[in-house]
């Protein structure tokens, strides 16, 4: 059956022919513990599954995009993508919009949020890149950059199952590796502990490298209190979700008596979510994840709302993407650096003097590596490569 395709005038230029889906496990180095961890909500993450999407069209262009899992829901992203995946064969691929309403009512009984939706952003993604390499621009470029470079800092070297010490040596990397933060792991069940780690970074770090610590969901609305108390005299660039990601009005009430802001957003599946935070003043920094919450598309929805609310920009992860949403991003923005994405793609984002490069490259700037190929466990392709 030939999928329906709305009717389309003289000004389509070019239709989707081809698209591959390929499911991909990314084995971590070494297992990483937060807070979860500690308090036994999660086993220690060993693994990280992708769903990327490769589309081509009639006239030849190819774009790429992905989104991911961490613990359970990689092959359920997959399976959904498998099924909605025929949807955009013959469509526009300009209509980026008008795909991912289609691809929304094509699961529409499993909801606007969540697994369905982050199976649809590896394919929003997708048409994005495609788009920008079409221009011969860098996507930040083409959505229109308020400048070439973002403010980054480091996460993976801060986890709780990492000694103090190793923490201490691996900021120090960090630094001279041009990174320009530093965020530490906390939320212990003994609070002490935390203190006294954090205590140890920032004497090694001196005053005057940001510091960012990450609770990761793990207090109550009195420990978030407490503790946010405490940390007020390490100076600390944010306080991140130091509250459940849904209590909206437990993190305005914690924003509105903290000198120190607050960061959350990163678990939130949808703008919808995010607007709850952002209509109670419940963050003083949004940290949306494109993959999460269904893509470029809805991320750039949800960059208007924020710069709306005038709250600052910190997007969760996925750097290779978010470096173009920041660098297109009103407001001075940061980047969050992880080097576990790496071995995934042949080339390497550029990091000096405290902050992340858009590269000249067209597109994200990304082509998968042959260890990414070989770290596939699934493919599934739709259509007739050109």
């Amino acid at each position: 059956m030939t999928p329906y395709v709305a009717n389309q005038g003289e000004a389509t230029l070019d239709r989707i022919s081809w698209l591959k889906l390929s499911s991909v496990t990314l084995p971590l180095s070494t297992p990483v513990s937060d807070a979860k961890v500690l308090t036994g909500r999660q086993r220690p993450m060993t693994e990280v599954a992708f769903l990327f999407v490769e589309v081509g069209t009639e006239q030849g262009h190819e774009g790429i995009g992905f989104s991911y899992s961490k613990r359970a829901g990689g092959p359920g992203q997959f399976a959904h993508a498998k099924e909605i995946a025929p949807a955009l064969i013959g469509e526009d691929p300009s209509d980026i919009a008008k795909i991912w309403t289609k691809l929304v009512w094509a699961g529409a009984s499993v909801g606007r949020s969540g697994l369905s939706t982050q199976a649809i952003a590896a394919f929003d993604i997708a048409l994005w890149d495609l788009k920008a390499k079409r221009a011969g621009l860098p996507l930040a470029k083409l959505l229109g950059a308020h400048r070439d470079s973002v403010r980054c800092y480091n996460t993976s070297g801060g986890f709780l199952h990492t000694p103090t010490e190793q923490v201490l040596e691996n900021a120090t990397a960090s630094l001279a590796d041009g990174i320009g933060g530093i965020k530490i792991k906390v939320g212990q069940p003994d609070g002490k502990a935390d203190l006294r780690r954090l205590t140890a970074v920032r004497e090694h770090l001196g005053d005057d490298v940001p510091l960012m610590v990450d609770a990761n969901q793990q207090w109550d609305r009195p420990t978030a209190q407490r503790m946010g108390r405490a940390l007020e005299e390490f100076g600390l660039t944010w306080i991140e979700e130091p509250l459940d990601a849904y209590d909206a009005q437990g993190h305005a009430a914690l924003a509105a008596s903290l000198d120190t802001p607050v960061a959350t957003g990163e678990m939130l599946a949808s703008v919808a979510e995010h607007w709850e935070l952002l209509r109670h003043d419940a963050a003083d920094i949004i940290q949306p994840d494109a993959p999460r919450i269904g893509g470029i598309t809805q991320f750039l929805k949800l960059a208007a709302l924020a710069e709306h609310q005038h709250v600052q920009l910190a997007p969760h992860f996925a750097m290779e993407i978010h470096l173009h949403l920041a660098a297109a991003y009103p407001y001075e923005p940061w980047v969050e650096h992880f080097d576990w994405l790496e071995p995934l793609f042949n080339e390497r984002l550029h990091i000096s003097e405290g902050r992340m490069h858009v590269s000249s490259r067209p597109g994200l700037g990304i082509t998968l590596s042959e260890q990414a190929r070989a770290w596939t466990q699934a493919v599934h392709e739709v259509g007739s490569r050109p």
